[in-house]
């Protein structure tokens, strides 16, 4: 499947691109101390935190946006190539066990699939179809999201995808690392990092990768945050599958709710391992049952079941 965007795209002088001009900084590089150059690191290494820090609106809207699609059923799907690719798989493998979420609500996919995570596929950012199989093969349809990752703006492999998915009906987000005027992207949302040239020419996974993991920390944790899966600053539908998580998950009941230890642990075996059923019980001194059916009315908001429940008991 072939869109107009690709003809555009093919005219871009990629040797022109932000990512891929040459850093004067880093002119004579080889010629460095170690010393010289883990201070240069350390320096340009702030770059990716100013460059998020001017994408604040665009980065709220896409939030807010996302949050209404996986409210309403959809879900959200990371796309990329090479480095692009595996931060978005990373980004999506982390949220089950922090969050609790189906493995399917947040998605990375990476040209090439699980191969590419460990090997270079690099050729296959090239292919126009490739993505739409892959969006094909994940089901996805108009209530999901889609963000596109492609620091240089050029990978075919993304481009394709995003056009794909925004003809049907479904949301878009582009992220980049380059201008607007020497890019064009196909989204509803587009976010351009401008983290500049690389330290070492064209390496994007740099700058532009570390920009790119912050933003994707941002958008995964507080879309997560507006779904109710954080009390406070706790992550109180955590996955209680280890010793580290289940210690963690007993901080949280003392923390929250002032339990002790083996209260805690009574309450984690009777709710299955859930940190948010295990501290409704707790807060509002209710059963198992009662706290399920108080959180499934408050679309699994935390806050707001124990705001119901303390209006049930001043009203019997």
């Amino acid at each position: 499947m072939k869109y107009q965007h690709h003809d555009e795209i093919s005219k871009v002088n990629r040797r022109d691109l932000l990512t891929e001009r040459s850093n004067l900084k880093s002119k004579h590089l080889d010629t460095f101390t170690t010393n010289q150059l883990v201070n240069l690191f350390s320096e340009e290494d702030l770059e990716p935190q100013r460059a998020v820090s001017k994408c604040i609106p665009e980065i709220t809207e896409s939030i807010d946006c996302i949050f209404e699609r996986l409210k309403n059923g959809g879900r959200l799907f990371y796309i990329g190539a090479g480095t692009s690719g595996r931060l978005g798989v990373l980004d999506s493998s982390e949220c089950p066990p922090t969050f609790c979420t189906p493995p399917d609500l947040v998605q990375g996919i990476i040209a090439g699939g699980d191969a590419s995570l460990k090997s270079s596929s690099e050729h296959l950012e090239d292919s126009p179809d490739l993505s739409i199989n892959d969006l094909q093969q994940c089901d996805f349809s108009v209530k999901d999201c889609l963000v596109g990752i492609t620091a240089g703006g050029t990978t075919t492999y993304v481009n394709t995808a995003l056009a794909y998915a925004r003809k049907l009906g479904a949301l878009t987000v582009s992220i980049s690392c380059v201008p607007k005027e020497q890019v064009f992207l196909i989204s509803d949302v587009d976010i351009r990092l401008l983290t500049g040239p690389e330290i070492l020419t064209g390496s994007t996974r740099l700058k532009a990768g570390t920009a790119t993991k912050m933003l994707l920390n941002m958008i995964s944790t507080i879309v997560m945050i507006k779904l109710g899966k954080v009390y406070g600053n706790k992550m109180v539908d955590l996955s209680v599958s280890n010793k580290k998580l289940n210690d963690r998950a007993l901080r949280i009941l003392s923390d929250v709710a002032d339990v002790e230890v083996e209260e805690g642990r009574r309450l984690l075996e009777m709710s299955n391992g859930s940190v948010k059923d295990s501290l409704l019980m707790a807060i509002a001194s209710i059963d198992l049952n009662t706290a399920r059916l108080l959180l499934e009315e408050n679309g699994q908001n935390l806050r707001e079941a124990i705001r119901q429940a303390a209006n049930i008991n001043n009203n019997p």
